[in-house]
């Protein structure tokens, strides 16, 4: 069963890499013009090398130029020669560092070089938030790296996150497109559910429609369990969200008018794709959507609960789900993501209930932890999961958000490194009949 799990998590990610889904879209050059290239994200080094394959074929990428941004060690997990003309960049994911800050100030000033005869041409995918630093006037690298570095450890959603993000930056929220006075192309891959490009990488290239209020709305409901962990809010932050110089540009700005978005991959695609090979299989498939979010131990048990109907009706089924969960961290000192506290969660709920096996792996190829590419992107489980390893104490360790050291002892771990895309998660309950 582990064999057919893995199958259905290649085939989602697949579905989403740039080399499959970018092409299509990228846009001719116009008469004259030039073609700035920026991005950012988990996708950005593999977004670049498929850009600069297609223009150097047309035998235009004389008029091609520009960078992407990418978490450190994705580049050198590219396959063949990286991108030359279109450079990667590296910066640190998803705590963001003085590299990331670089980067987005080189994009701001870049973009701001293009004429209006020419294109900006903006390659983006999850993860580009971390990535592109730009702090508001008032506000340290230090400062939003203990927000970002707070927000994660409350269990703030991904929504949550980019709203406070969008407003102390600037280069978030519509800023980068208000860099420049050239027509500007998105071309995006989204990890978020509900694909709202002003959700993708803090949407730097659309309007927001979200406030400094409804920022501060967020560090209200987030602040107790941020103090619970000993994480104080910098006070810069709370003077940045209070200064009106800070509000983001609104979809009435006329910018926009000269701007397009494209999303060009989105984990419904991802879902579909593993839906299609579980049905080939010999799955019934139950699709629970690609918007599924909550806590993952309480989301694992709604899960397990489904999968054992399944199971007492005798069916063989494959519940796929994407969606972004999250983790309330209680041990700073724990290993592991999200995806993995899902699956130790799963296993305890099912309790060695036979024929039913699962994963749950980030499409990224990384699970959480601090971005190393040596980091799992997920785990398996199956009836031994926890039955066959009654030594191991599977809920201490949950209750330690330390499912990376359960997996080490009891296996199941899908260690990857970068796929070069990132659709948010992928997870999948095998039900055999």
């Amino acid at each position: 069963m582990r064999a057919r799990l893995l199958a259905l998590y290649d085939a989602a990610v697949a579905a989403a890499h740039p080399d499959v889904c970018l092409l299509p879209h990228l846009p001719p050059l116009s008469d004259g013009g030039r073609l700035y290239v920026v991005g950012a994200g988990k996708a950005a080094a593999a977004m670049a090398a498929a850009a600069e394959r297609h223009y150097r074929a047309l035998g235009v990428l004389d008029r091609v130029g520009g960078f992407t941004t990418a978490p450190h060690g994705t580049p050198e997990a590219l396959a063949g020669a990286p991108p030359s003309v279109i450079e990667v960049v590296s910066a640190r994911h998803p705590t963001p560092d003085a590299a990331g800050v670089r980067a987005a100030e080189r994009a701001l000033a870049l973009v701001g070089q293009a004429s209006e005869r020419d294109l900006v041409l903006v390659l983006l995918s999850g993860g580009a938030s971390s990535l592109w630093p730009a702090p508001v006037a008032g506000l340290t690298l230090a400062a939003k790296t203990e927000l970002t570095r707070g927000l994660l450890k409350s269990g703030a959603d991904i929504h949550e996150m980019n709203t406070v993000r969008r407003h102390v930056s600037r280069i978030k929220g519509g800023r980068l497109r208000k860099a420049t006075r050239a027509r500007m192309l998105t071309l995006a891959i989204s990890d978020v559910p509900g694909d709202d490009p002003a959700t993708i990488g803090s949407g730097p290239t659309v309007p927001d429609p979200t406030t400094l209020a409804h920022a501060r709305a967020v560090l209200e409901r987030r602040g107790p369990a941020m103090a619970a962990l000993g994480l104080a809010l910098p006070a810069a932050v709370a003077a940045a969200l209070a200064d009106p110089a800070n509000e983001t540009p609104k979809p009435d700005d006329a910018a926009f008018a000269t701007a397009e978005y494209r999303i060009i991959a989105t984990p419904a695609v991802a879902l579909a794709a593993a839906a299609a090979l579980a049905r080939r299989q010999g799955y019934e498939v139950m699709d629970l959507g690609d918007a599924v979010t909550g806590e993952a131990r309480e989301v694992a048990r709604a899960h397990a609960a489904i999968a054992l109907d399944a199971k007492a009706q005798n069916r063989k089924v494959a519940i796929i789900s994407g969606g972004e969960l999250s983790v309330t961290v209680r041990n700073r000192q724990g290993r592991g993501g999200r995806c993995q506290e899902y699956a130790v969660a799963l296993a305890l709920a099912l309790d060695g209930a036979a024929g039913i096996a699962a994963l749950a792996a980030d499409t990224d190829g990384i699970d959480g932890g601090e971005g190393r590419t040596t980091d799992p992107a997920g785990a398996t489980i199956d009836p031994q999961t926890v039955a066959g390893q009654r030594h191991l104490d599977a809920k201490k360790f949950l209750d330690d958000n330390d499912a990376t050291s359960f997996f080490e002892a009891a296996g199941g771990l899908i260690v990857r490194g970068p796929t070069h895309t990132n659709v948010n998660d992928f997870r999948v309950i095998l039900v055999d009949a």
